[in-house]
């Protein structure tokens, strides 16, 4: 047996280091565990992780160039309506394809879409033979964080903070809208040790999550109202003289502004908007005026609301005002881009659309309107679309027009390795690596290690890496091989080609990173210590001109009512919050396709509070519709107490053929900055399918007898 060092490349938190064991051979995988080298992540693989054992050689995995079956089209194309070709015939088709969209309609009626399915250096081949090739379409924005890393960047003017183990010296942790228990389970590891500590542990979530059994103070907002509550909590703090003035005078700009700002920001009028008691509000409070140092950690999905960028700046100033920041366990934690050194992909514009035209590739699609904005595309029209680590059937807003769009096209390719929603949409899949198939270099968003992928096996059948593919592509094209050497490593080349990315940061060449994770080069383990802030006014900035000037918001933070809410409109007809979080059991929708992963999450559930279930006359069990103007899904449904009322809740990332997406219910919207998407503004309701089967039968009979 032989031992491998490598390292997950997921989208998420963790970034695991492990240890892969292979037979003597390097043919199989025997079995997956933790990497101690890495601080972070020292202690195990989690259930997905050790899940990949299964995943390489799962019996769905596509292994040969797929191309489907004339004749076949719509909703109800399967696995089997697709045939294996050659890689001869499928890179012809597409290279024929590729060759009269670009000569009869630009190269702009190509589409490339690629996601974050896997994170690493070398996924930046894709968009280089897409130049090489002479431009396409693509998008800006992106489904996970903008709105969060924008807030804290116009606040703070970077996105980074303390290192992971720093969180054991905070006598005061706030997890905001995260579930660190199921979706950044190394983080749990050293929180139970702060507890263990003595700190004291404040969960802030709609839901009592698994993270919350630790807490000893539970506060349940009304989903999309957290920016009220921040700044009910600011108002107190100022109220109490409970701020660091010191801190405020030295490295702070607005807070004048922001004091006159929270002056109006009652517990009574939180209270109102929240749904939290005001005693809970003043107890929050009074645990930031008394407890330091302060750590809180905001999630990803609060800032996926219409109103979050600004709600992101007013929990970012709780840190700030009582002067939580650059000191051992005092940290604003959202974003840790210190390992992003390669590109610009540091700088959140990077999602924008450029300022001036690109003049070889049009960023014109928004992600959160995808599908809208592929159909509205004109000169030239989009004819093709070319999709990578990514399922936007699935994971994209509004499905449904989506899918409308993807069906628009007259030629699609996936590159994947099983038959998600997106794939099944395609006329040519190629089948993809898995992360041990090909060497790369990993950066992290939560530690700022790099780490070495080893390629440790051959890829099985005629699988080949999705660099590989592109450099076939492009011989076939005809385009200058100089080009395509610069452009697109050969398979023999990718050490150099990752060695040459290295090169300007002698701490990080191969040999070093073969040793282990190193730290990014400049990694500040307590974020901000030197008290250097790259905003405009070289300080921290709760009065922000940038939020006005870009993006039309208040310069100060403030709340609004999310644009669908139990408050607007929407709630009349459907009065229900859909959540749709995160799961251990899946990134995204990743993972729940394996067995070991299916025996914890066979099929979609939907909980519901037992006072909302009562109204409906629902019961454990029951077939339930939820539904809303913009689709609806059959579900099992289940009683949970611990779920706040007027929400419901289902975790995201199900594909349509195991039961339906969940974005067949959320509308194509952008948060208020940094063009995210805005899934959560999305109200539904739900209903009892064999009642509402009995009132319709019992309606047609009374018809009958009329």
């Amino acid at each position: 047996m032989k031992k491998h060092a490598t390292v997950c490349p997921r989208n998420c938190y963790s970034t695991c280091s492990l240890n892969v064991y292979t037979d003597d051979a390097d043919t199989r995988i025997l079995r997956i565990e933790a990497n101690p080298a890495n601080e972070a992540t020292p202690k195990g693989a989690c259930v997905k992780g050790l899940s990949y054992v299964e995943r390489q050689v799962s019996k769905d995995r596509i292994l040969t160039p797929l191309k489907r079956k004339s004749g076949t089209s719509g909703p109800a194309v399967k696995p089997q309506d697709f045939e294996p070709v050659s890689w001869d015939e499928a890179l012809s088709l597409i290279t024929a394809k590729l060759t009269h969209y670009k000569e009869r309609f630009g190269a702009q009626s190509v589409l490339y879409y690629s996601s974050s399915g896997t994170k690493g250096l070398m996924n930046g081949t894709g968009m280089s033979f897409w130049r090489l090739f002479g431009g396409c379409t693509t998008t800006y924005g992106d489904l996970c964080w903008p709105a969060g890393l924008e807030a804290t960047r116009l606040t703070f003017g970077e996105n980074k903070h303390n290192v992971p183990w720093d969180i054991e010296n905070a006598r005061l942790i706030i997890l905001w809208g995260k579930n660190v228990a199921e979706t950044n389970v190394q983080q749990m590891r050293a929180i139970d040790r702060a507890v263990e500590k003595g700190a004291r542990l404040v969960v802030i979530d709609p839901r009592r999550t698994l993270s919350a059994d630790r807490a000893e103070l539970l506060i349940q907002p009304r989903p999309g109202t957290d920016g009220a509550l921040a700044l009910a909590v600011a108002h107190l703090l100022v109220k109490m003289n409970a701020v660091d003035k010191k801190f405020i005078d030295a490295h702070v700009k607005g807070f004048q502004q922001f004091k006159e700002h929270v002056r109006d920001a009652t517990p009574a009028k939180a209270a109102e908007i929240t749904d939290v008691p005001v005693q809970y509000i003043e107890q929050l409070a009074h645990y930031l005026a008394e407890i330091k140092p302060l750590t809180i950690c905001a999630g990803f999905g609060m800032q996926r609301y219409t109103n979050s960028g600004q709600a992101m700046r007013a929990m970012a100033a709780l840190s700030v005002i009582t002067g939580n920041i650059g000191k051992p366990g005092a940290s604003w934690q959202f974003a840790n881009l210190q390992s992003f050194i390669f590109d610009k992909v540091i700088n959140p514009f990077s999602f924008f659309p450029p300022d001036e035209p690109d003049g070889v590739v049009r960023v014109s699609i928004s992600t959160a309107r995808l599908g809208e904005d592929m159909l509205a595309q004109t000169d030239p029209p989009l004819k093709m679309a070319w999709v990578e680590r990514g399922n936007p059937v699935t994971q994209n807003p509004d499905t449904n027009v989506v899918l409308k769009a993807f069906r628009q096209l007259e030629f699609r390719v996936v590159t994947e390795q099983f038959f998600t929603d997106t794939a099944l949409e395609a006329d040519i899949i190629l089948p993809a690596k898995t992360l041990f198939e090909q060497s790369d270099v990993i950066g992290a968003y939560w530690h700022s290690y790099i780490q070495w992928k080893k390629k440790i096996l051959d890829p099985p059948g005629e699988v080949k890496p999705e660099s590989e593919i592109y450099r076939l592509l492009a011989e076939r094209l005809g385009l200058p091989q100089v080009d395509i050497d610069a452009a697109v490593p050969a398979a023999d080349n990718v050490d150099s080609f990752l060695a040459e990315k290295l090169a300007p940061f002698p701490e990080l060449s191969l040999d070093k990173l073969k040793e282990g994770p190193i730290l990014a080069p400049g990694t500040q383990e307590v974020a901000f210590c030197d008290y250097v802030f790259k905003t405009p006014a070289g300080k921290i900035e709760l009065y922000s001109e940038e939020a006005a000037n870009r993006w039309g918001q208040s310069p100060l933070p403030q709340f609004c009512e999310p644009t669908e809410s139990a408050r607007s409109a929407e709630a009349k007809k459907y009065p229900l919050y859909f959540m749709t979080p995160n799961t251990k059991d899946r990134i995204h929708s990743q993972f729940n396709n394996l067995a070991i992963i299916r025996q914890f999450s066979p099929h979609p559930i939907l909980y519901i509070s037992p006072e909302d279930a009562d109204i409906r006359h629902i019961a454990v069990g029951d077939r339930v519709d939820v539904f809303n103007d913009r689709g609806s899904l059959e579900v099992e449904a289940r009683l949970d107490f611990s779920l706040k009322k007027g929400c419901v809740c289902m975790t995201n990332g199900w594909w349509i053929s195991e039961g339906g997406t969940v974005n067949f219910l959320s509308a194509g919207r952008e948060t208020d900055m940094a063009y995210g998407a805005a899934f959560h503004d999305c109200m539904v309701d739900v209903r009892n399918r064999k009642s509402h089967r009995n009132r319709q039968k019992d309606n047609r009979a009374g018809r009958d007898n009329e």
